[in-house]
């Protein structure tokens, strides 16, 4: 293993992406930003190159190079080729026929990369027909067996359907399958697989293995969950500020990391099994729980159901009851759909049940008018998981914590202000940003804000929906560390919803594990995610990465027993489209 900035890579001829001394900068009306420093990589056939590192640190602007995607502010020094091809020399029509034949990109958010006033059949077709794969009929049969191939149950219905209609990981298998439907020699794949619960996640890491592995397809991942490093890569570059400051094997990287901030970065993902205290904090659930009071939060035989047009109601939540003592943080566990936010927003007072009670601290919505309820909804807080939609953009972060104190009338503008300073002092953040706009601070910065906005009240129970998942893991890390002194110091139930089982594991007191609207396990953090009962649970520990290549890889095969064992399809369908269809040369490569 090396540690350097910007050193060379073995020259090879089959590389299918390569990146040599490259340099790239942008003009802004500040002055010039120095985004990639001279780095060099290469991706081989069948190979994962994972580019890890924080955001800012350069992957993506990295990764946008290779399909010709930086903005006209750029200047790009050094030389990027993809299949032999320099990706510099192209004109706009060399760079169409690049894009998805050779090179193809996964992106991070889906829906973001699907166009939501297109069917995901058009949307397919159409990328089929431009690169002159498939036209008309042939081109939507030939979408329905990639989505076949990605594992999307019932394709020929899915090809009609619209973007929003989709669940995020179908969304994100269509967005696999559109890379592939040209048989490009490398895939880039960008944090494909953030937010995703963590069944779902493991499907499409495994979707991706067996997709490089039957087209001996080059991928590069670009990715800050160490977990899926370890699953998934064969060589690791770490990035820091433009360079590359280690790179290695992936037991190399991981097991053996030479440099500071490659230590840094693994000593601050939470590690699923070590529990408590993993980032030098502790807790001890005897002593910060009430179970003399009432409890701060009580659900009992709990049905939600949502009205459809000319169809039955569906049941979102299915006779549902477990509760938080005051002091205690519940993890609120599940696969996306299992009804997790549903019981949140109901917890909240927004969905209003259709049998069943749900009391907080001895009170029910049910019945109260609207001075009551504002009365018991300022004894709550909530942290939701996207503080750039839920924070107002057209007030600075000073306003946007004072204004539940406001809405409550709490206090005057001297006492306000002064609690605001206290909690930014709380969350960590420097009093300059006061006066500081959402879109000025960085993504943890912002959750932060959302911290210290729910607890501006003080309340006695925080309603947290995957308020870390979408973080660079220095900076969940320290927002984890942060969340548990001020659960120590204010005592506050929490109702922590997560997919993250390892961030579950680091906060909760009990486990709630919740599976297509009902419980299918309840009890201690140690006895749930250690010593689980049910199948679902253990499905669920066993697709839980861990950033140790040699345990993750024990893992996975554990994971694949398992699911065998229960008579479930351990990856999507085993179809090679080139076996099926014939391998595309390049004379057929529009």
């Amino acid at each position: 293993m090396t540690v350097t900035t910007d050193a060379g890579t073995t020259p090879s001829d089959d590389r299918v992406l390569s990146f040599e001394g490259l340099d790239v900068r942008f003009s802004t009306e500040f002055g010039s930003v120095h985004a990639v420093k001279g780095i060099s990589l290469d991706v081989r056939p069948g190979e994962v190159v994972a580019l890890v590192g924080e955001s800012g640190s350069g992957k993506s602007v990295t990764s946008m190079t290779a399909l010709g995607l930086l903005p006209k502010n750029a200047r790009v020094g050094g030389n990027v080729e993809v299949a032999g091809k320099s990706v510099g020399s192209l004109d706009s029509r060399g760079l169409r026929r690049l894009r998805g034949n050779d090179v193809a990109m996964v992106f991070q958010e889906p829906m973001t990369a699907l166009n939501p006033v297109l069917t995901i059949g058009l949307q397919m077709s159409e990328a089929l027909e431009l690169h002159g794969i498939a036209y008309g009929r042939a081109a939507l049969d030939r979408a329905v067996e990639l989505l076949r191939m990605v594992g999307i149950p019932e394709p020929e219905r899915r090809i009609k359907q619209y973007p929003h209609e989709l669940s995020g990981g179908q969304r994100q298998r269509v967005v696999i399958a559109l890379a592939i439907s040209c048989n490009p020699r490398v895939i880039i794949a960008d944090e494909p697989t953030t937010a995703l619960d963590v069944t779902v996640q493991a499907d499409i890491l495994d979707l991706l293995r067996s997709l490089k592995d039957q087209l001996d397809t080059g991928i590069l991942l670009i990715t800050h969950n160490m977990g899926v490093v370890a699953d998934m890569a064969d060589r690791v570059a770490v990035m820091f500020k433009g360079e590359i400051v280690e790179r290695g094997t992936v037991d190399e990287v991981l097991n053996r990391p030479q440099h500071p901030y490659t230590r840094r970065l693994l000593e601050a993902v939470p590690h699923l099994g070590r529990g408590p205290g993993q980032f030098g904090t502790s807790r001890h659930a005897a002593e910060s729980v009430d179970t003399t009071s009432a409890p701060a939060l009580e659900v009992k035989n709990v049905v939600i159901e949502y009205q459809r047009t000319g169809k039955p109601p569906f049941r979102a939540v299915d006779d549902v009851s477990f509760d938080v003592r005051q002091g205690e943080v519940v993890g609120l566990v599940g696969e996306s759909g299992s009804g997790k936010s549903t019981l949140g927003r109901a917890a909240l007072g927004l969905i209003e049940p259709a049998a069943g009670e749900i009391s907080l601290f001895g009170d029910r919505f049910t019945g109260m008018n609207a001075k009551a309820s504002k009365r018991l909804r300022r004894r709550i807080g909530v942290i939701f998981q996207d503080p750039a939609a839920s924070l107002n953009p057209r007030l600075p972060i000073g306003d946007v914590i004072s204004e539940p104190m406001i809405v409550h009338g709490v206090g005057d503008r001297r006492s306000r202000q002064k609690t605001v300073y206290e909690l930014l002092d709380a969350v960590h953040l420097p009093r300059s940003v006061f006066n500081r706009y959402p879109h000025e601070l960085s993504g943890g910065q912002r959750q932060r804000v959302s911290v210290a906005r729910a607890l501006t009240l003080e309340p006695e129970l925080l309603v947290a929906d995957e308020p870390t998942s979408a973080l660079d893991v220095s900076v969940q890390a320290s927002v984890l560390a942060m969340f548990t002194e001020l659960q120590e110091r204010y005592k506050f139930a929490c109702l922590f919803v997560s997919h993250d089982l390892a961030v579950v594991d680091l906060l909760a007191h009990r486990v709630v594990v919740l599976r297509d609207g009902k419980i299918v396990e309840q009890g201690d953090r140690e006895q749930v995610l250690q010593h689980p009962r049910e199948e679902y649970t253990q499905r669920l520990l066993a697709a839980a990465p861990v950033p140790e290549p040699g345990e993750q890889r024990r893992r996975r095969e554990e994971r694949h027993r398992l699911l065998e064992s229960l008579g479930d399809e351990v990856t999507a369908l085993q179809v090679d489209p080139a076996r099926e269809h014939g391998p595309l040369d390049d004379s057929t490569r529009e």
